[in-house]
């Protein structure tokens, strides 16, 4: 493929209209769109009588502001939204509250940063990609777009997988890591080996216990198998196999909070380091 011709567009802008008349800050050509969703219901509480308390919060709709691109080449689809990210948005929406004090959530590939944003209303957060196209500029704008919803620290560093740890320009709250999310990024097998290499030294040099991948099973006819298959999961698959984790895929019954299609396609998998 070539990369300076071919350009692609998240499915999600046909799917329905986010778009907005407000301006963006990063590239005049950018489209900025709010991205509406429903906040989970409060947890039931009992008081000292054994009563049932009533949460009185309001269920009306917010949402998340997002300056994007409409289309990229494949090479910078991080400046996109694509539908895994609102997927791994719903579900820290669903577990959120349940997340153990004091959390550091690192985010890699956070690209647009709405995925980041919606954690960083429940933990710390640290949202990395690769220093190219504007992408961390990008980022840090829309991070500050959505402060108002933001209740901890959304710190942006650089994490570019195809290069060593040392090059990498992260803060050293790094260290406090104990969960990892990706939305969105198994796109490319090159790409992958290397996200996976990433994954692998975080889960052998960092307190990570839990990481957190949210993914769209691309399906194409494929002249090797003569079947239509999902190639960019499978190698994915592969790739995890050759490390000492356990992979699972979470069922995705928990509630869906942003508008979106949640295809059969989507999936969400848990990966923990093994005893």
């Amino acid at each position: 493929m070539n990369d300076t011709v071919y350009r692609v567009s998240s499915e999600l802008y046909s799917e329905f209209n986010y778009e907005t008349d407000s301006k963006p800050s990063v590239n005049p050509s950018n489209a900025v769109s709010k991205f509406y969703f429903t906040r989970p219901a409060l947890p039931s509480k009992i008081d000292n009588d054994g009563d049932l308390v009533v949460q009185r919060r309001p269920r009306n709709a917010t949402y998340v502001e997002i300056e994007h691109s409409k289309n990229t080449t494949l090479s910078l689809v991080g400046l996109q939204v694509w539908r895994g990210a609102l997927l791994l948005a719903d579900w820290i929406l669903h577990n959120g509250s349940n997340f153990p004090t004091n959390s550091t959530i690192l985010e890699l590939g956070s690209g647009t940063g709405l995925t980041s944003i919606v954690a960083a209303m429940f933990s710390t957060v640290i949202c990395t990609d690769v220093d190219k196209g504007d992408i961390l500029k990008l980022l840090k704008a829309n991070i500050e777009r959505n402060k108002s919803l933001i209740r901890h620290p959304a710190i942006v560093g650089e994490v570019n997988f195809t290069k060593s740890h040392t090059s990498w320009d992260v803060p050293n709250t790094l260290d406090d890591v104990n969960i990892i999310i990706a939305a969105d990024v198994i796109y490319d097998n090159d790409l992958t080996e290397n996200f996976v290499k990433t994954l692998e030294f975080f889960l052998l040099n960092s307190k990570v216990e839990y990481t957190y991948v949210a993914l769209e099973k691309r399906y194409v006819f494929t002249t090797t198998d003569c079947d239509v298959s999902a190639p960019c999961y499978d190698f994915f698959m592969e790739c995890l196999e050759r490390l000492n984790i356990a992979v699972e895929e979470l069922s995705l019954d928990f509630p869906q909070y942003f508008q979106y299609d949640r295809v059969k396609e989507l999936v969400l998998i848990k990966i923990t380091c093994k005893e």
